[in-house]
């Protein structure tokens, strides 16, 4: 049994070949290993009622995650997951690769994530190459899920925000500074905290201080991510995440004034990704 799972920093989903060929979906919290240790995801799969029947009898698992970028961290998704199943052939990459199995399948390509984070990379049909993107929501993750949340709270905070919209959210989360340094400085997971209010831009999209605030943000990734490779109009760039997914239209309008190719645009690539390592496995066989 062929265990599938694509992890961002806010959530996880799962997928799991049974059987009868029907196939088992579910969800966890996320599980990027610089936000989680081992022993914290190797209690939460080992809480997950859906996969216990089937844990002994898993065969191979393939897991890709946001902050699986080094050997190590690697490591220690591979060795929490390997407590649950024992018996199964475990491979850890990055969400990126996932990503691009998904949307590029074997084709060249740009692959770009908007989701709780942000990153991007080329694709050159087998492997995603090198890049200096990918930096964390301190330094970098334009245009993401923390982005906006970002520019949401902080202009919230300043009082810059326009009146009817400061109302609104102030309404709709009931926050100050103290509540917002207590969950960013001195508690987990700062980076899906900060992305939890990118909600707000989804309820109030037509607003044009929320329009303006969406493109300002694709600009910035454009202009600090996309347009750093020379041959970026060459290939069709794939969008994954929440972010890219809701606010296509915005999206899609940066990109035409960046001349960026826009190609295939996934809200969770767990189904696709799913697919493609399941007939990936089944050519090995037939090959082997």
């Amino acid at each position: 049994m062929i265990l599938v799972a694509d992890s961002g920093s806010s959530q996880s989903d799962w997928m799991l070949a049974l059987p009868d060929g029907q196939r088992l979906a579910f969800t966890t919290k996320g599980l990027n290993p610089f936000f989680v240790n081992e022993k914290d995801i190797a209690k939460i799969i080992q809480n997950v009622p859906e996969i216990l029947p089937y844990a002994d009898r898993v065969s191979e698992v393939y897991f890709f995650g946001s902050g699986c970028t080094s050997p190590d961290r690697r490591e220690m998704v591979s060795n929490a997951l390997s407590q649950l199943f024992s018996h199964a052939f475990i491979s850890v990459e990055t969400d990126l690769l996932g990503a691009a199995y998904a949307a590029c399948g074997d084709r060249k390509g740009y692959i770009a994530t908007l989701g709780t984070g942000s990153d991007v990379s080329f694709f050159d049909g087998q492997d995603v190459l090198p890049t200096r993107q990918g930096i964390g929501y301190v330094l970098g993750d334009e245009g993401s899920g923390v982005w906006f949340g970002k520019q949401l709270v902080t202009k919230y905070l300043y009082g810059t925000m326009p009146a009817d919209l400061s109302e609104m959210f102030c309404a709709k989360y009931r926050i100050n500074k103290e509540i917002v340094i207590k969950n960013v400085y001195q508690r987990a997971s700062p980076n899906a905290y900060l992305a939890s209010f990118a909600i707000f831009m989804g309820e109030n999209i037509h607003h044009p201080f929320i329009d303006e605030l969406l493109k300002n943000g694709f600009r910035e990734f454009i202009a600090t991510n996309i347009k750093l490779f020379p041959d970026y109009r060459d290939y069709v760039c794939h969008f994954v995440g929440s972010i890219a997914f809701h606010f296509i239209e915005q999206l899609r309008e940066v990109c035409d004034q960046y001349e960026v190719k826009v190609g295939k645009t996934l809200r969770r690539p767990i189904a696709e990704l799913f697919d493609y390592i399941i007939q990936r496995e089944k050519n090995y066989e037939i090959q082997l």
